[in-house]
């Protein structure tokens, strides 16, 4: 009798490991450099997975261009609708027959990640989301999204409602090359969407890699926790994409390990007659793009504009959007990258922002990211050192207190750098505002570099070090002055 127990207990426990594993979520990846639409590292990248919120890229995608072609404007109202406004969470918080605009809507469906706000902007688009989903679906097939069709405006789990790590990419760098002047939205840590001042579900990766400027993140319990991230370094520029995390901790731990694999892998040069862009998928095959020593050209990564002045009228678009698909020279690449080089440039210079308020309002706190954002473009990004890899930790003023934690001692700066960011990526909200500092060390006669978090108080230095114990993470709280 004991021995059937204990066989049945430990069935019992096999079985629901079993069903983990069973709902766990497919792990997909996807590297390319955004300058040339090179692969640099692919995984399961056409396994047609849930996208989650990757779908509001497409969103957004359409609402740019109905906002270009003058079918939408930014200052319009859109009355809220009743299938707005019963989406689930995450929302903005729209009721039945409020009016809101535009471009808050943009603002709360790019930040936030509201499905409300992105319901509401497809039926702005379309007159009702069936015809929007009908319409999104034919754009990404425009685009190249070969194995890609979508069933609502804000990606939760729907049957049909599909995509792959590659096409997802691919809309990224669409998102970037054709909607220059609206790019920096998606490094907004905050913005103000109208009815209130919501957060950057990004905003943990944004303020601990460096370079990274966007791009979206999403998750469900059938998707896992996904992410399409860039980052920009000197000349170059990298696109990660994550499907199936299984945290937000340790999705952006990985996105984190991909851009550094794409930085090292990414040339900075490449050759006048490399291969072309495939008519389809608008990707460049690896083989092709092998670093030259002579003959070669520099091809500058996309730059976000500093501020997004409103941009003018252009019925013309949507057509010149699908032609821009079928671009199979790299002439051509190179001419679309200027052009798009010399219009966030000259949209750089407006005095009146795109996403700013219609009317003339104090908004502290957007201001001063509008104003941190320009003077880090001004001032240009820093060129990578010869070690590619390596992340320069953040700048290490003290704030909130004078304690720190303390991560180990390692034999490298390398390494010790690289345990800092994993940290800090983690969802530890004790260690928000704390900076990262490598302090050399000399040990027994060995040379060691500390790994520490300083500049926080007592209660979160011990806080934090508790939760990084559960987590199997030696640390140490370190007292002011040690």
């Amino acid at each position: 009798m004991h021995t059937q127990a204990l066989r049945g207990a430990v069935l019992a426990i096999v079985l629901l490991f079993m069903g983990g594993l069973a709902t766990a979520a497919p792990y997909a990846a996807f590297v390319m450099d955004a300058r040339t639409g090179e692969v640099l590292h692919s995984r399961n990248a056409d396994t047609r997975l849930h996208p989650a919120s990757l779908t509001k890229m497409m969103t957004l995608y359409m609402a740019f261009k109905a906002v270009e072609s003058g079918k939408l404007s930014l200052d319009q109202k859109i009355k809220v609708t009743a299938n707005a406004a019963a989406e689930p969470p995450s929302r903005l918080g729209l009721k039945k027959g409020m009016r809101i605009s535009v471009r808050h809507l943009i603002r709360a469906t790019a930040v936030k990640s509201a499905n409300d706000a992105a319901t509401l902007l497809g039926e702005a688009i379309s007159g009702s989301e069936a015809k929007f989903t009908s319409q999104m679906t034919a754009q990404a097939k425009a685009l190249g999204m070969k194995r890609t069709t979508f069933k609502n405006a804000h990606g939760l789990t729907a049957k049909g409602h599909l995509s792959t790590a590659r096409d997802m990419s691919l809309l990224g760098r669409r998102l970037m090359y054709d909607f220059p002047e609206y790019y920096n939205l998606f490094s907004r840590r905050t913005t103000d969407a109208g009815l209130r001042s919501v957060p950057n579900t990004n905003r943990r990766l944004l303020a601990n890699y460096k370079g990274a400027d966007g791009i979206k993140t999403g998750y469900t319990n059938a998707a896992g926790f996904n992410l399409v991230s860039s980052a920009r370094r000197g000349n170059k520029r990298i696109i990660a994409t994550v499907f199936g995390g299984r945290t937000s901790a340790t999705r952006n731990a990985r996105i984190a390990e991909l851009l550094d694999m794409g930085f090292g892998r990414a040339p900075t040069k490449y050759a006048k007659n490399a291969a072309p862009v495939s008519p389809t998928s608008g990707i460049r095959l690896a083989s092709a793009q092998r670093p030259v020593k002579s003959d070669s050209v520099t091809i500058r990564a996309p730059r976000a504009a500093a501020n997004s002045p409103r941009p003018k009228h252009r019925p013309a678009f949507d057509q010149a959007a699908i032609v821009m698909a079928s671009v199979v020279q790299q002439s051509m690449e190179a001419e679309i990258l200027a052009a798009a080089q010399a219009n966030a440039a000259k949209n750089a210079q407006a005095n009146v922002g795109l996403l700013a308020p219609a009317l003339p309002a104090i908004d502290t706190e957007n201001s001063i990211v509008a104003a941190v954002t320009v003077a880090h473009t001004q001032r240009g990004y820093i060129e990578p050192e010869p070690d590619v890899n390596r992340i320069v930790s953040r700048a290490d003023t003290p704030r909130g207190g004078g304690w720190s934690v303390q991560l180990g001692a390692y034999k490298t700066r390398f390494k010790a750098q690289k345990t800092l960011l994993r940290t800090a990526l983690a969802d530890l909200n004790s260690l928000e505002g704390a900076h990262r500092k490598i302090i050399g060390a000399k040990i027994d006669g060995q040379h060691l570099y500390r790994a520490r978090f300083i500049g926080v108080s007592e209660v979160s230095a011990r806080k934090a070090c508790a939760r990084l114990k559960a987590r199997n993470q030696p640390c140490n709280v370190i007292p002011p002055g040690s």
